[in-house]
């Protein structure tokens, strides 16, 4: 019985959301970021198919650490800082706050598409493809900076303030650092750039659009020169 009515509380705070506006242009922002990322790399690839190249670049990092072929790491460890960002909505009843978390990793995406047309790097020496979970979306794997995978991983981190799911979106983002360097899945400047990226965002989320899409968060508190 017990089951049952959260199932109910559940599918009630569902409908509440699909009467919300700001719910819709989450969603929205959040598809035109994926697509946006589909494109970009659709483009790097009709570049190097024209018989361009892009530059390979060295890295300090990376040419002093083992390679291992663990990429499946990064993607699984993606999709459970997902399910724990999922399930800590369900257990605290942060309902109100899903538009806002879709509109940050939206606004993510958006900037990444962005930037990896912007810097085309290629893929570092020694990355062999993904055959992780994420490989079966797209076999376009173009587009290094920033990291997409550190990047929204730690964006969640941020957006959870509660334990024990803070703790253990920290350690995905830290295996999903650690998968993209030894696999090579990513230069150190997008793995740590998807970190400022994130971090960036959603200082700018907080204080633009948090107040708005979220009813019961505090404005940000103005200080001198706002």
């Amino acid at each position: 019985m017990e089951f049952m009515n959260k199932l109910m509380e559940i599918a009630g705070e569902l409908l509440k959301l699909l009467k919300n506006k700001y719910f819709y242009l989450g969603a929205v922002v959040l598809v035109l970021g994926i697509e946006l990322n589909f494109y970009s790399q659709k483009y790097l690839l009709n570049y190097v198919e024209s018989g361009q190249s892009l530059p390979v670049l060295s890295d300090l990092v990376l040419d002093n650490i083992p390679l291992w072929d663990i990429d499946y790491i990064y993607d699984i460890f993606s999709l459970v800082s997902l399910f724990l960002l999922v399930v800590f909505v369900l257990h605290k009843g942060y309902y109100s706050r899903v538009p806002y978390f879709l509109l940050l990793t939206g606004l993510f995406q958006l900037v990444r598409g962005f930037f990896i047309v912007l810097t085309p790097f290629g893929n570092p020496m020694g990355f062999d493809g993904t055959d992780g979970p994420f490989n079966g979306f797209t076999e376009i794997e173009l587009g290094v900076y920033p990291s997409g995978h550190t990047g929204v991983a730690f964006l969640y981190y941020l957006l959870v303030r509660a334990r024990p799911y803070r703790q253990l979106l920290l350690f995905s983002v830290s295996m999903i650092m650690i998968a993209l360097f030894l696999s090579r899945g990513h230069y150190t400047i997008d793995i740590l750039s998807g970190v400022f990226f994130a971090y960036a965002i959603k200082s700018f989320g907080d204080k633009h659009f948090l107040q708005y899409m979220d009813p019961s968060a505090k404005a940000p508190k103005k200080t001198v020169g706002d």
